[in-house]
């Protein structure tokens, strides 16, 4: 026995001997270069010779055809059929599509299934699939964990980093089609000369991997680079700026895709400030960019601070606004009625605007998840997401289904994701929020892949295709989000964030310049109890949910118990379905948190074999972090919870280790942390 185990001992120590050391820059693209496929094709195009490159350096097989056939609907989706030996066909009507017919033939070699036959049919759920950029021109990231932007806007247009042809190509490969370059939070500078000859650069980068620019723009700017009285959307003159600023824009970059914009939100000017509409400032824009082909994505992210329920105000603002907006203005709503918590229900203007497309916004970067310290694959998030039922046609009208054109017909369907990537070498700061990238990019081309499948994918490519690396880690993934949600904010928890910044806790604090600016304002703890009553006696936010989900989630027994403190003050004593009080619920949720993350801590080091040591030390320092910091989410709620409920913490789950009043003091140097 002894004599076994020396021998296992030696073969691991082996095997971490000959991993060579990696840093994660090539992402999920770390094909062998083989360079003996002959590829056949009559198109030419800088698109399809980046899709010949590809496969005749990467694809381990004999002849791959490349031909065009358009279609009716001429989508960017594909044919693939034949096999490794007698040769493959990959069928398009777009250029883009045999571009993403490459990649996909890629993958299938790189995760183990291109041997024998292979017929794969694929169409995008969605026509554009963006990542949206929250990059500032000074090159600093809001919400951005990962290092500076890749941006380098002082150095362009002159000097030009490898980085943003290698940053194309990942997202083609994914089938992501649009980048916004720039914050919502938008600098009127982007739209000055000398930044439109360096967004031109970047766009003849990304052309030949399919890849559009769009920039977001600041309302006020003709009244701040034009100098005009102000930026009335109906005031001809800014119309007429406008139109001049367009055509700049269109001469330089004939296939630019258009404007995102963040209007009267958080202090962004928009239309309002002139007594007019959303409708009106996006159909303004939309008129100047229809000639070109340009669209306008208007941003639903609004709240006041005198509405009675920051949740409801997007539905307030945008739903009586249905119908009147121009064919070419989507309207991108985050996937939440608040904003990217750990768990949301969906923002029920999902399936309730029946006449104006709708865009999701999804969050690639973890801002409340962790930032990029914490392992959290949102893939399992994304899913209950899109495949919660609105109800808005009746049953099985899924959210995915309201946005994606099968049930409301629109001339755009779309799709958004805000960025987690930055300078870093890893492109994302933590090697498993790569996944992320990866996975909003799967489901934006099809949001009906599982995600298990999509891990399943990420991990042969990225690390290992062995099979005592992959089930663990699919294992990890998959329950990572749930995890997260239970050590930070479980039960319907929400926006309990500490002051200033979206890491860690500090549901004690209650003083801001604004009540939905507070922790307080989201759990409303008190001696009877804990939650938001956002029923029908109280915020009556249930109301904007169709029948019959609004009475399931107005009903304290029916309300799923995940969301239970979102939409109901629940009694310390309220019985669970468990069969225990909700206090000790409570406790045990944030509990299971903690002791989960440490089992993640446990199954990574027993990779130690399958992982280079760069890469295997960086996920284990993380891991550390991660238990560290979901102690000290278990231990200053429960505290401070407690001072209301009155109960004690269950006996036999883990004892606190810290004080509350020690906790109250913390204040935490985000440097550490970005």
């Amino acid at each position: 026995m002894m004599k076994k185990r020396v021998v296992f001992v030696l073969a691991i120590l082996l095997s971490i001997s000959v991993l060579s050391a990696e840093d994660g820059s090539h992402l999920w693209l770390r094909v062998e270069n083989y360079q003996k496929a002959r590829i056949e094709t009559s198109v030419q195009s800088p698109v399809v010779d980046v899709a010949k490159k590809e496969l005749q350096s990467h694809w381990n097989g004999a002849t791959v055809s490349l031909v065009i056939k358009k279609n009716k609907g001429n989508k960017d989706g594909y044919v693939i059929k034949g096999n490794q030996s007698s040769g493959i066909l990959i069928q398009a009507a777009t250029e883009q599509g045999l571009l993403y017919g490459a990649y996909h033939l890629l993958r299938l070699q790189e995760t183990g299934q291109s041997d024998g036959d292979i017929f794969v049919e694929e169409t995008p759920k969605y026509d554009i699939r963006i990542l949206n950029h929250w990059d500032n021109l000074n090159r600093t990231v809001e919400r951005g964990y990962a290092g500076y932007s890749l941006w380098r806007w002082d150095e362009l247009p002159a000097v030009v980093s490898p980085r943003y042809e290698a940053y194309a190509r990942a997202n083609a490969s994914i089938g992501i089609n649009g980048s916004v370059l720039n914050n919502v939070n938008a600098s009127p500078d982007i739209l000055k000369g000398e930044y439109l000859e360096k967004v031109k650069v970047l766009a003849d980068i990304f052309r030949p991997y399919g890849i559009k620019v769009y920039l977001s723009i600041n309302f006020s700017s003709p009244k701040i680079l034009g100098k005009l009285a102000d930026s009335d959307p109906l005031n001809p003159e800014v119309k007429k700026w406008w139109e001049g600023k367009v055509k700049e824009i269109y001469k330089q970059i004939p296939d630019f895709g258009g404007f995102l914009v963040k209007a009267n939100s958080e202090g962004q000017p928009g239309p309002q400030d002139y007594g007019r509409t959303h409708a009106d400032g996006a159909n303004m824009l939309a008129d100047v960019l229809k000639p070109y082909k340009g669209i306008v994505m208007w941003r639903a992210f609004v709240y006041n601070p005198n509405g009675d329920d920051r949740a409801k105000l997007a539905y307030e603002e945008f739903q009586p606004l249905d119908g009147q907006f121009r064919d070419n203005v989507i309207v991108q709503v985050k996937n939440g009625p608040v904003d990217f918590q750990p768990r949301e229900p969906f923002n029920p203007l999902f399936g309730a605007m029946r006449k104006t497309a709708v865009m999701p916004e999804l969050q690639i970067t973890q801002e409340y998840l962790g930032f990029s310290n914490h392992l959290v694959y949102l893939a399992t998030q994304w899913k209950e997401f899109f495949e919660s039922d609105t109800y808005c046609m009746g049953k099985g009208s899924t959210v995915a289904k309201a946005t994606d054109g099968s049930i409301f017909k629109h001339k755009l369907s779309a799709i958004a994701g805000v960025a987690n990537i930055g300078e870093d070498v890893n492109w994302c700061g933590h090697h498993f929020a790569q996944a992320n990238w990866y996975a909003f990019g799967r489901l934006a081309w099809n949001h009906e892949l599982p995600a298990d499948g999509i891990a399943d994918e990420w991990i042969r490519q990225t690390f290992s295709k062995e099979k005592e690396f992959v089930e663990p880690m699919k294992e990890m993934m998959l329950s990572s989000w749930e995890t997260t949600v239970n050590y930070m904010m479980p039960l319907g928890l929400h926006h309990i964030f500490a002051e200033g910044h979206h890491y860690g806790p500090q549901p004690w604090y209650d003083r801001a310049p604004r009540k939905d600016w507070t922790c307080t304002y989201y759990h409303q703890a008190d001696v009877s109890g804990i939650g938001f009553d956002r029923t029908e006696t109280g915020s009556n936010a249930v109301s904007q949910y169709f029948s019959p989900l609004k009475e399931t989630f107005n009903n304290v027994e029916t309300c799923p118990e995940n969301l239970l403190l979102w939409f109901h003050h629940v009694a310390w004593n309220h019985q669970m379905k468990s069969g225990r009080i909700f206090w000790d619920e409570l406790c045990y949720q944030y509990d299971m948190g903690v002791q989960e993350v440490r089992e993640y801590q446990k199954i990574w080091d027993r990779m130690e074999p399958f992982v280079d040591k760069e890469r295997f030390k960086h996920v284990q320092s993380r891991l550390k972090i991660q238990s560290r910091d979901a102690v000290w989410w278990k231990d200053a709620c429960l505290l401070y919870f407690q001072t209301f409920s009155g109960l004690p913490i269950p006996y036999d789950i883990e004892r606190p280790v810290h004080e509350l009043d020690d906790l109250m003091k913390v204040r935490l140097n985000l440097k550490h942390h970005n």
